[in-house]
Order: structure tokens, then C-alpha cells, then sequence
């Protein structure tokens, strides 16, 4: 696989950019004022010479300061926009004549003129790349302007798109994996700090542990999102069973348990797209063809909005256990929101997928990240593969929470309405 992506990123430089001299001296002058050669993107039609100023221009844009930036784009949502007259033109001809043709100048119209320039701009050398670092720029900026809200949503739709699930590669991450590679799971491990290569290889070598990732043909060298799972022979109550440097490790023919232990995004400029429910299912399923005793799949989730609930309701002062697991349980099942779905923003990632609460668990996380976000509280979510589409399709019609036996024991004996 990776060959292919060498190969079409090899052909793709050595045929889209040639020597600066033959371009120069075929396609005209590259400006170095910044608006002259966004005209000169804007205003070619061919395809090869497009791109020779689509870098340029593209280079232009990631050497502006912040200020010269926001006043770049400015400009752009100002001469770029849509022109509202020729829209209604095209809208009044259509109600008079509808006809394919007339419906395409509407769609034409309707769009702004620098979605074409993203366009254009994606098909340089490491083109989606650099628009995904451009609008991670982009929305570390927004306070400074409104108008950088519209390239925000637009390239987020634009994007939607580019990563179409379909679009995406499942590959397995482990030891042998390039560095390169590894050193970016290590700086982008959301959940669980890895503090050095013996923690990541203790994630990555053993013959009971995975880790798998999401990549674009277009990024070969960059994760999208990563899930780490761990194969066991029972659910774990606590992180440490999991990510010890000292446990043991749990021979193949004992192994019936999947765990899903961190799940973390890499790329800050694809923020809005939902990669984490198509990864789960399709690890969930790959494991599950690797290894037939495997038979159930659950998480060890943090609940990162918990404490915060429990200050806000002013019980963080609470130490005793039943009380404690008492809050819990109403923290993930009840709901302050007004979409009547649940508090925990990772409860209602993992129940929107069609899992079950399983199991709560306390003292999980001793790490000062655990204690400050869920007072040490970790959550089992149980990902049963029969009933995953049901059970989704139920949450999105009514916010309903499918508790375990163990979960609606407890509610019975915490005497939980």
C-alpha cells in the first residue's frame, strides 16, 4: 500500500512541477506581491500553468504574518464573493426555463469564487495538506475577523468531502512502523501521555497489543486519528492494567476481550469530520476476522467533563464512593443539554456508534490528567457488533441511553429514578 502512495506522490511532483526555469519562461512572471498572484491564479485556465502559480501564490500565503494574513483574506471574501445579481439572474431564468443547463449556472453562481482557488490550490505538491494546516491557521484566527468564517466552513465542506470515509486507509501501526510515523502517534496521543519510546513500545510490540490509523492517499505520512486496543481476557477496571510498563502480557489463546483504550484525532484543520465511528467499527471487525475467541469489545473511556459537572452542581466536595458512583451514573445518563443528548461529549460519541454503558469504574485514573477532568472515574462502553446499528439508530431518534444489567443494578440499589 504504501508503495502505491510513493509512487503517486513521486508522479505527481515530477510531472506537475518542473525546474523553475522551463516554468518561468512558459508561463509568465511569478509576482511577489501577493494580490497580483492571486489574480494570476484566478485568472488562468490551463491546467499545468494553473498550478505553477497555485504554488507560488500557496507559498506566498504561508509566509504571511498573522495580521497580513486575516487582511489577505479579507480582501479575498470581498472580490471573491458571490456576485448576489448574478445569482438572481440565473435563479430568474431557471423559474422560466428549467432546463440542466440553466440549473448549472445557478449551482455556478451560487458558489463563492474561492472555493475554486481551494481547488486549485489542493492539487500542488502536498496541496490538501497544506489547506488542512491552512485552515488550523485559519481558526486560530477567527476572534480576529468574521470573514475568516466563511473559509473556515468552506473548506470544512470542501473537506467533508476529500475525506469521504470511502477515501480512507486502515493501516496497523507497530514497532516496525517508520519513525517518522511513530514519533508523530507519540505527539499526538490525546488521551494517554506517552512519556517515552519504552511507554510506546510497551503500546506497540507486545502480541497483545494494536494500534490502527486512518490516512489519506493525499497524507500518506500523516495520521488522521489513531485508536490503541488491547487484547485481554477480561475487562480492565483501571489505565494501569492496560499501559503498566510491568504487567503481563496476555497469551493468544487466552485473549477474548478487545479494548479500545485511546482514541485520539491528529489533525487540528479537519476538526468538524467524524472519523472515530467508521475506525471502531472497521478495527472492531478486522480484529474480530485476526482472532475468532474474540467476543466482546468494550472501552476504558475517560469522562473529561465530569468534575467540571460536579463543580457546576456544586457536589465536588462528595468523597464517599456510592454517592460519588451515584453522580456518575446520572452524569452519563441524564442530560442538562438542550438536544436532549447525554453531558459526556465522549458518552455521546460511543453511544451515537450504537454502544451500551457498561460498567463505571472508580480510581481508574490516578494521573493528575484523570483526577482534574473525572475525579478518577473511567468508563466501560460495550461495543456488541449484532446490535450496533439498533442501538445507534435508537440514540439518534431518542437520546435514549442502553444501560447493562450491571448499570440498571446499580440505579435499583442507588436508588437512581
Amino acid at each position: 500500500m504504501r508503495f502505491f502512495r510513493n509512487l503517486i506522490s513521486s508522479i505527481k511532483e515530477r510531472s506537475l512541477l518542473k525546474g523553475s526555469y522551463f516554468r518561468s519562461k512558459d508561463f509568465g512572471i511569478l509576482h511577489e506581491d501577493i494580490y497580483k498572484a492571486l489574480e494570476s491564479v484566478m485568472s488562468k485556465s490551463g491546467e499545468i500553468s494553473s498550478l505553477f502559480f497555485a504554488e507560488h501564490l500557496s507559498n506566498l500565503i504561508e509566509g504571511l504574518n498573522d495580521k497580513e494574513f486575516v487582511e489577505f483574506f479579507e480582501n479575498l471574501h470581498t472580490k471573491y464573493d458571490i456576485d448576489a445579481e448574478v445569482l438572481r439572474q440565473a435563479s430568474n431564468i431557471y423559474s422560466k426555463y428549467k432546463t440542466q443547463k440553466n440549473l448549472e449556472l445557478i449551482s455556478q453562481a451560487s458558489e463563492p469564487q474561492w472555493v475554486e482557488l481551494f481547488k486549485r490550490l489542493n492539487t500542488i505538491s502536498e496541496g490538501t495538506l497544506r489547506l488542512v494546516r491552512l485552515r488550523e491557521r485559519i481558526k486560530s484566527l477567527k476572534q480576529e475577523s468574521s470573514s475568516l468564517e466563511f473559509f473556515d466552513r468552506s473548506l470544512l465542506k470542501l473537506f467533508k468531502h476529500w475525506f469521504n470515509p470511502s477515501f480512507l486507509m486502515l493501516e496497523s501501526i507497530d514497532w516496525s512502523t517508520p519513525a517518522n510515523i511513530l514519533e508523530k502517534i507519540i505527539a499526538y496521543e490525546a488521551v494517554h501521555e506517552i512519556n517515552s519510546w519504552d511507554d510506546l513500545r510497551a503500546r506497540l510490540a507486545p502480541d497483545d497489543r494494536r494500534c490502527f490509523a486512518f490516512f489519506h492517499p493525499l497524507m500518506p505520512n500523516e495520521p488522521l486519528i489513531f485508536v490503541e486496543v488491547a487484547l485481554s481476557n477480561n475487562i480492565p477496571e483501571t489505565i494501569n492494567e492496560i499501559i503498566s510498563l510491568d504487567r503481563s502480557v496476555t497469551l493468544n489463546q487466552d485473549i477474548n476481550t478487545a479494548i479500545f483504550y485511546s482514541i485520539s484525532n491528529c489533525q487540528d484543520g479537519l476538526s468538524g469530520i467524524s472519523f472515530g465511528n467508521f475506525l471502531i467499527k472497521q478495527v472492531a471487525h478486522k480484529l474480530k476476522q485476526e482472532n475468532d475467541g474474540l467476543d466482546k469489545f468494550v472501552t476504558l473511556s475517560p469522562a473529561p467533563g465530569f468534575v467540571q459537572w460536579l463543580k457546576e452542581k456544586s457536589m465536588y466536595e462528595d468523597s464517599d464512593e456510592d454517592i460519588l458512583l451515584k453522580q456518575a451514573i446520572i452524569y452519563l445518563t441524564a442530560s442538562d443539554r438542550e438536544d436532549g443528548s447525554p453531558n459526556d461529549p465522549v458518552a455521546r460519541f460511543h453511544l451515537g456508534n450504537g454502544a451500551i454503558l457498561e460498567r463505571i469504574n472508580l480510581n481508574a485514573d490516578l494521573s493528575s490528567k484523570g483526577l482534574i477532568q473525572s475525579k478518577g472515574v473511567m468508563v466501560n462502553y460495550l461495543y456488541n457488533l449484532d446490535t450496533l446499528e439498533e442501538n445507534h439508530e435508537l440514540f439518534f431518534k431518542t437520546k435514549e441511553v442502553r444501560q447493562s444489567d450491571t448499570i440498571n443494578s446499580l440505579r435499583k440499589k442507588l436508588q437512581i429514578k
